[in-house]
């Protein structure tokens, strides 16, 4: 088997062998239940207790009929407790599903919102759809705990207990020989239960890749098709739906066998009952009354018992789900990591330069020092397995926007960024250059603290950026991102994203700028224009523009903008340039240029080569002083 093929299925990220959670990890989530759950105890109780009554009323029955006696009150009795035991049980299945919904739901929300708060760099070393996977599959098998396992265990246990003291009192040797069978039953299923739960574990880890490779293959369908790929995808993602299949099919055997031995315990049970009981009755050790009563309380045994062998099939295959979701639970949100390391930082003033008009200090708008930088060993696995692919045309594009860095998977221990320094002072625009993989974009992930660097510091306004609450922070930025995603939805919702109180002319406003009214304008939907899954009813260049309107929507002061004019053409790059010059008069401006035309006329060109900075100024004194930027000032293109 090829290298290519088997990482392909391993996919990126996803371990082999999945966490396995324990039943007290399970508690949590019922005890968020807890008076329903006291009152199917309860139910449960008497529940068992209608049901234990009925066979003690059909041996009265059967003595009364004996004797000759009034059959009257004990038949009415009978059916009462038939009809209470009936409905009690109703009511309880009603409460249980209910609850197990809530379960599901309970741990679909806290799922969501830790996913959703998790640093970046766990989203780099994880696959999309293994974590969708968590959220939908695995969740959805913590319902079977309360539905068909642990609560159906609790009033199983009633009514055996309840049905082994009656049997009990009824013939103690006849229970001994019940005792023997069932217990060796019991044992056998127990052991089989630890092998449900590994392979549940395992199933649920291939259907998360199962799950990843799907959404990677629908996300690049038109780069599938145009690359002739659809068949091998097809093929690549067959082959982990049987791989799931497989596992699927090793719980499947292991489950049948419980139902065999739970079929050959009651078989067993009664035949030795009947046996050994209709010789005690010849003998007179017992009556027939009794032991009519002994049959129908081993009946009121074994099949409880059927059911909670039943119920460790399920409740392993939710712990195996479980231990999936506790993994995700347990990681540790970006605000609970920024509480560790706001109190490990020193706040402390930038240093400042002196303003020649005034004489006071200046304090610039961000500023880096020594700045230092490498991906955790996670992402450089994850690049490493993605670049290991059979088809890069479909190489996760999270991951090439995000670093900026081609030559990581060559050399995946060195620094992205080696001792970056340089000042943006407020108001100014500054313009990153250098050649592909030179750190440009690693810049602007970590200014928004996607990631924190690994030496040095970022300072906004001279105070480390660490101290700033992540939410705080961001507020101050206008950040574009290459290839900015347009979500599902309409124009308004796309604008409204980071500016949730903004009015429709404010929408129409930035839109305009950013030369998009004609998309406005193309029919009677104005801002509620759908555009599509992933933005397919725009073009390129629309959903660029569309993405800087949703920056300059926010009003933050400082506006960062990766690379976003590099799908326009001369026209809207000029009307996208004038836009930018009219609403950044009053803002600081970090810009990664692409073209020679947005860099011309910045405050600061910073040159980038390798992780480190080799020329800043102006374009002119950049043109005397530093060769790459001439080269790349020749070249006209400086990306």
């Amino acid at each position: 088997m090829s290298r290519t093929a088997t990482s392909r299925r391993r996919g990126r990220g996803a371990p082999q062998d999945g966490p396995r959670a324990t039943f007290r990890q399970l508690l949590p989530f019922l005890f968020e239940h807890k008076r329903t759950l006291i009152v199917v105890a309860i139910l449960s109780v008497f529940g068992a207790a209608t049901s234990l009554a009925q066979p003690l009323l059909v041996g009265q029955v059967i003595v009364a009929v004996q004797s000759n006696q009034t059959l009257g009150v004990l038949v009415w009795l009978l059916v009462g407790f038939v009809i209470v035991s009936s409905v009690i049980s109703g009511y309880q299945h009603y409460l249980l599903q209910r609850t197990g919904t809530a379960v599901v739901h309970s741990s679909r929300r806290q799922l969501i919102a830790r996913i959703l708060h998790l640093p970046i760099r766990e989203f780099d070393a994880r696959r999309t759809g293994d974590l969708v996977s968590r959220v939908g599959t695995d969740t959805t098998l913590l319902y079977a705990v309360l539905t068909q396992g642990l609560a159906d265990a609790v009033g199983s246990a009633i009514l055996f207990l309840g049905a082994l003291i009656a049997m009990l009192i009824i013939d103690p040797i006849l229970l001994l020989i019940i005792v023997a069978v069932v217990g060796l039953s019991l044992a056998v299923v127990v052991m089989l239960s630890g092998r449900i739960r590994t392979a549940s574990t395992a199933q649920q880890v291939k259907v998360g890749e199962l799950a990843s490779a799907v959404e990677r293959a629908v996300g690049s369908i038109r780069t599938v098709r145009a690359s002739g790929a659809t068949e091998r995808e097809t093929t690549s993602v067959s082959h982990l739906a049987g791989e799931a299949y497989g596992f699927g099919v090793k719980i499947a055997k292991v489950s049948a066998l419980v139902v065999p031995i739970s079929g050959v315990a009651l078989q067993l049970s009664l035949l030795a009952v009947l046996g050994v009981g209709g010789f005690r009755v010849a003998a007179g050790a017992i009556t027939v009354a009794s032991l009519i009563t002994f049959v129908m309380f081993l009946f009121m045994m074994l099949m409880p018992l059927a059911t909670t062998f039943g119920a460790i099939t399920s409740v392993n295959q939710a712990l195996g789900a479980l231990g999936r979701i506790q993994e995700v639970l347990d990681l540790p949100t970006e605000d609970q990591e920024d509480a560790a390391i706001a109190a490990a930082v020193r706040t402390s003033d930038a240093d400042a330069a002196a303003d020649p008009a005034t004489g006071r200090a200046v304090v610039p708008a961000l500023s880096f020092h020594d700045v230092r930088f490498r991906y955790p060993d996670a992402v450089i696995a994850a690049r490493e397995a993605a670049t290991t692919e059979a088809h890069t045309v479909l190489v996760d594009a999270h991951l090439e926007s995000k670093t900026d860095d081609s030559a990581l998977a060559k050399e995946e221990h060195r620094d992205v960024l080696r001792g970056v320094s340089f000042a943006v002072p407020r108001g100014s625009r500054v313009a990153l250059v250098g050649p592909s993989g030179a750190g440009k974009s690693t810049i602007l992930s970590l200014i928004e603290r996607f990631y924190d660097p690994t030496g040095g510091s970022i300072r906004l306004d001279g105070h480390d950026i660490r101290t700033y609450p992540r939410t705080d922070l961001r507020a101050n930025f206008g950040y574009v991102e290459q290839d900015a995603p347009t979500l599902a939805g309409t124009l308004a919702d796309n604008l409204r994203l980071a500016s949730p109180e903004a009015t429709d002319a404010d929408c129409e406003r930035v839109l305009r700028a950013v030369n998009l009214g004609d998309v406005l304008d193309r029919g009677a939907l104005g801002l509620e224009t759908p555009v599509g899954e992933d933005g397919v009813m725009l073009s390129g260049g629309e959903r660029q523009r569309l993405a800087i309107a949703r920056a300059l929507l926010t009003e933050a002061p400082i506006l960062l903008l990766d690379e976003s004019t590099s799908s326009l053409d001369g026209v809207n790059e000029q009307r996208m340039r004038e836009a930018i010059d009219a609403v950044s008069a009053d803002r600081t401006l970090i810009v990664i240029a692409h073209r020679l035309s947005t860099v011309v006329d910045s405050d600061q060109i910073i040159v980038l080569q390798a992780g480190e900075v080799v020329g800043q100024g102006t374009h002119t004194e950049l043109i005397e002083s530093t060769p790459l930027y001439r080269d790349l000032a020749r070249h006209q293109l400086l990306a």
